[in-house]
């Protein structure tokens, strides 16, 4: 009686308690036998941006080797092959992680009642969480609204220690079934992925920035933050993995808070499913945006990179040239097109999730909700970030800005911040700033006293 495990976002073999599951399940079966699977609708592959579709290829093929290519990639809808696998195997037991987002959870419950309708059942353990979401809770048994308490008893709480792999399984690949995916569009580097991947990059972390994590996280431009991103979407490593390892430091206990910051989106996306793309505060949906053919050719200069906002152009463009950005700058280029640009924070979280290699669907909703002003434990919405200051403060050789920009380049230190000034700033093609800011800022509270009137 052999058992299927439904990989999702755990591509890894260690800590995975669900996969040890299906191994304890298989090993009592007699046969130890598991079936390890990976469901791909290619539809939802194509449309993927290239960064997006590579870095999947590779974490599988990753996965895949680590498992000595026993693992099997179904093609096609997700419910209806992975049933058809598990007749086909002789499965009555399909093990998975717990998903908590809502396309995720929607997918499970389709996937488990498929199964169910052929006899087969759907076994959910753990979660993508240190913390699964929903466990976090006030006395009153409802969920925190505001970060810092969450935290506190998001570390009370505790978690497990990682697990490593258990003994024993035969991991077996359907030949007839394998169809491992090719990228489709072009990427515009070699993308490193992987179980092991991730460890080797979290020991560099360790190495590298950790300690400094506390005072260098924000500077784009220094290696000061931990990459790990990427791993954790893919679920290439556990969170639990990483909290195991730190210390007391004053970086160490930065980072942990970092991380909880993760977990404290998963459990307001948990219990507010539809705040993905609706406002978590719904007054702010009254909010007066711009449309209309400007606003769409603004939005373009904004995705382009080509606003005349060097702080914001650098974003935008490592967003395209690298599959990530650095947080802070995610928060200045989303406050210039909230505030600045005054369109609504879904068409750039949509952009967002088009391209971020490791994008979160909790991570990347109450991100851009929390600098739109309009999400739980929000940044205030009169907090206008100034895209000039924002890069003397947090880019102040302009190194950053040069690295993206190769129109900057022969500009010297901070002044590439605001290249207008000079008699030769522009004089490799770099556009003129698009907008004023300070105009702008004015006229972005200017919309919310109008909102506050009206409310």
């Amino acid at each position: 009686m052999a058992r299927i495990f439904w990989f999702r976002r755990d591509l890894r073999l260690a800590d995975n308690l669900a996969l040890n599951s299906a191994i304890a399940g298989a090993k009592d079966d007699g046969d130890s036998i598991v079936w390890p699977a990976y469901a791909l609708n290619s539809t939802d592959f194509f449309e993927l941006a290239g960064i997006r579709q590579h870095s999947l290829v590779a974490s599988l093929e990753s996965l895949d080797e680590s498992l000595e290519n026993q693992l099997t990639v179904l093609n096609g809808d997700v419910a209806a092959t992975l049933t058809a696998f598990a007749l086909t195997q002789g499965a009555l037991t399909v093990h998975a992680t717990r998903a908590f987002d809502p396309a995720g959870v929607a997918e499970q419950n389709a996937v488990g009642l498929a199964l169910k309708d052929k006899g087969v059942f759907l076994k959910l353990d753990d979660s993508y969480y240190a913390v699964a979401p929903g466990s976090v809770k006030k006395p009153d048994a409802t969920p925190y609204r505001v970060y810092t308490p969450f935290f506190k008893n998001w570390f009370a709480l505790g978690w497990l220690r990682p697990q490593a792999l258990a003994e024993g399984a035969k991991f077996l690949r359907c030949d007839e079934s394998h169809q491992m995916p090719e990228a489709t569009k072009p990427a515009p580097f070699t993308v490193k992925a992987g179980e092991q991947y991730a460890l080797h990059t979290l020991a560099r972390f360790e190495a590298r920035a950790l300690n400094g994590y506390d005072e260098n996280r924000n500077r784009a431009d220094l290696s000061g933050t931990s990459h790990l991103s990427h791993a954790l979407a893919f679920g290439e490593i556990h969170p639990r993995t990483i909290l195991d390892r730190l210390g007391d430091s004053a970086g160490e206990n930065v980072f942990r808070k970092e991380i909880a910051w993760r977990e404290f989106y998963a459990d307001v996306l948990w219990h507010n499913p539809n705040t993905v793309t609706e406002y978590y505060s719904p007054v702010y949906a009254e909010m007066r945006y711009d449309t209309g053919a400007s606003a769409d050719e603004k939005f373009e200069a904004w995705k382009a990179g080509k606003t005349g906002f060097p702080m914001v152009d650098a974003g935008m463009r490592q967003l395209l040239e690298t599959g990530w950005m650095h947080n802070r700058v995610r928060m200045i280029v989303a406050s210039f097109l909230v505030k600045d640009l005054h369109l609504e924070w879904q068409q750039g979280a949509a952009w967002f999730e088009e391209n971020l290699s490791d994008f979160d669907p909790a991570s990347n909703a109450h991100g851009w909700q929390w600098t739109a002003g309009c999400g739980t434990d929000a940044s205030p919405y009169y907090r206008v970030f100034n895209p000039i200051l924002q890069g003397l403060k947090f880019d102040p050789n302009g190194d950053y800005v040069r690295k993206y920009i190769p129109e900057l380049a022969h500009i010297e230190g901070a002044a590439v911040h605001e290249p207008w000034l000079l008699i030769d700033g522009l004089a490799n093609g770099y556009p003129a700033p698009i907008l004023d800011h300070a105009k702008e800022r004015d006229e972005s509270l200017a919309r919310l006293k109008e909102l506050k009137a009206d409310a």
